[in-house]
């Protein structure tokens, strides 16, 4: 029997719904297959249905939930695996965009400091969704600067900003790390260190794949922080 969350006060948001819910969600609480019943959620959470149908369609833009014409809102199988899946190709993509860029000297440096200053800024205010997105701008600068059409497209098929608003939500990753990592992959990537720089920008995403080993076969350290 699924455990149920302890209810969130009275005047929840949306946002908080859906957090939750992906945190059950992305740890099995809530099985693949599972409905979502608006009214047993609304009651569950002590709240009316709107912020849970507003909550349940954001699901639904992530691509954690599908809604099934006369059924119901239905959570979509393999989340997990697709999760880890996703990470392992985003880094070998990623990787190679960042070479690419370097050696064709494209990257526009000026615009990733400023998305590394959005995600400071955001850090300091406690803000996940703004430091998501300038984290997702950050990466969109470097794929965009390969200039391989075919490559930025298999990027953005991955669905990023889905994927790393779940990730951010279910991992409850330090915005100050995200901060620190991202400054730390741009002065590899100032200081024209290609090999330096393709390295921290595969790592980057492998962290992410949860699997048990990181990209050199090393056994992970649980406690490393992405």
């Amino acid at each position: 029997m699924t455990e149920e969350p302890a209810k969130l006060p009275r005047l929840t948001l949306a946002r908080q719904i859906r957090d939750s819910l992906v945190s059950r969600i992305v740890s099995g609480q809530v099985r693949p297959g599972e409905r979502l019943v608006e009214t047993r959620l609304a009651a569950t959470y002590g709240t009316s249905q709107a912020p849970v149908r507003e909550a349940l369609r954001e699901l639904e833009a992530m691509r954690l939930v599908e809604t099934q014409p006369r059924r119901g809102t239905f959570v979509r199988p393999f989340i997990q695996e697709t999760l880890r899946e996703s990470y392992v190709v985003r880094a070998a993509l990623e990787e190679t965009a960042t070479r690419l860029a370097l050696l064709a000297g494209t990257v526009p440096v000026e615009a990733m400091r400023a998305e590394v200053e959005a995600m400071r800024a955001a850090a300091e205010r406690g803000d996940d969704e703004a430091s998501a997105r300038a984290s997702v701008s950050f990466h969109r600068h470097i794929v965009e600067a390969a200039h391989n059409e075919l490559l930025k497209l298999t990027w953005e098929g991955l669905q990023i900003e889905a994927r790393t608003s779940v990730t951010m939500v279910a991992t409850e990753v330090d915005l100050h790390d995200i901060v620190r990592d991202h400054a730390e992959l741009l002065a590899a990537i100032e200081a024209g260190d290609l090999e330096t720089a393709c390295l921290q920008a595969r790592d980057h995403q492998w962290h992410y794949a949860d699997l048990p080993h990181d990209a050199h076969g090393r056994t992970r350290d649980n406690t490393a922080t992405g």
